[in-house]
């Protein structure tokens, strides 16, 4: 099979009939093999009917539903576990995406060898309230994951090769950093297409302004896991130290002045007067709940049952 498509939606019942005659036009003009994979992330509205009318016209529809919303980043986890495409290509049910971006992204993965290819929505119809926040999202996300050439990282529109989907987990919020999870599993070929960005046509956008938090702390999660997943100790146990050492340090420059103004007759005042001995103590004690942390993260770790498991791309028997 050429293509598969993975729709996650929550209440896009209105929008369903015509994305999926969309889809269906462009994959026969180009004589593509595919499916759709329909995954209702617990909607309350019709869409399930929907999905159910169009899977008996068209053999190439699937569906899955939720009992609840979960969330889109479960939707596409669980998309790309059924998918049996060669190319795996994502997209939003609220008509936004355009499918007749499809053949020009299957070609990028198939003919210029991508892992992933990501839509940027270079020209946007959302209000400032939500592209300037966007602006400053992808900008910190470029800073931190290091992929300098993607300027929309959440674009509903992506295309991946089938090996990226099956070697990734995408869980909580982590659908808006698919390309960091991609490149923390080893695949490099990241690249990003200019397309269409359409205004909604049915309904409402089911994403707040609390998105752009979540993102951020979603973000340094990735960058901690990626950097320091399998070594916690070189990030708590080198804290930990460096506040340990700094604390002791305090400590003897503390006691070391008592005991010259000791020894040169100036007036003192005790150790434990002094504001500097408890922040110096402070410092030891945090300093050895880090190292602390750091072992504890180790022992995890080294009793992982994935603890070995590395991305092979090729082996010679």
């Amino acid at each position: 099979m050429d293509i598969s498509v993975v729709v996650p939606l929550y209440n896009e019942a209105e929008s369903l009939p015509e994305l999926a005659a969309w889809i269906e036009r462009v994959m026969k003009e180009n004589n593509f093999s595919y499916e759709v994979i329909f995954v209702d992330d617990g909607s309350t509205d019709d869409s399930w009917r929907v999905i159910t009318d169009l899977a008996a016209h068209n053999k190439a529809i699937n569906g899955v539903r939720f009992r609840r919303n979960y969330g889109k980043s479960p939707a596409l986890n669980t998309g790309f576990a059924r998918a049996k495409g060669r190319v795996v290509i994502t997209m939003d049910a609220d008509l936004q995406d355009s499918p007749d971006e499809i053949p020009e992204l299957y070609r990028r993965i198939t003919v210029d060898g991508m892992d992933l290819v990501s839509g940027w929505k270079r020209k946007r119809f959302d209000p400032l309230s939500k592209t300037i926040p966007t602006k400053l999202f992808n900008a910190t996300a470029r800073r931190v994951s290091g992929i300098k050439n993607l300027h929309d990282f959440n674009c509903g529109l992506k295309a991946y090769r089938a090996d990226v989907v099956k070697r990734i987990e995408v869980y909580g919020d982590m659908h808006r950093y698919i390309p960091i999870l991609a490149k923390n599993a080893g695949f490099t070929k990241i690249d990003e297409m200019e397309v269409h960005h359409q205004a909604r046509k049915y309904g409402k956008s089911k994403f707040g302004m609390s998105r752009f938090v979540n993102g951020y702390l979603d973000l340094m999660t990735l960058w901690f896991t990626g950097k320091f997943g399998r070594k916690p100790m070189h990030f708590f146990g080198l804290l930990g130290s460096l506040m340990f050492l700094i604390g002791f340090i305090a400590v003897v420059l503390v006691g070391a002045m008592k005991l010259y103004h000791m020894h040169t007759g100036a007036p003192y005042r005790l150790v434990t007067d002094s504001p500097y001995f408890y922040l110096a103590l402070t410092m030891m004690l945090l300093g050895t709940q880090l190292f602390l942390a750091g072992f504890i993260g180790e022992l995890i770790v080294r009793n992982s049952a994935h603890r070995n498991d590395y991305e092979i791309a090729q082996e010679i028997n």
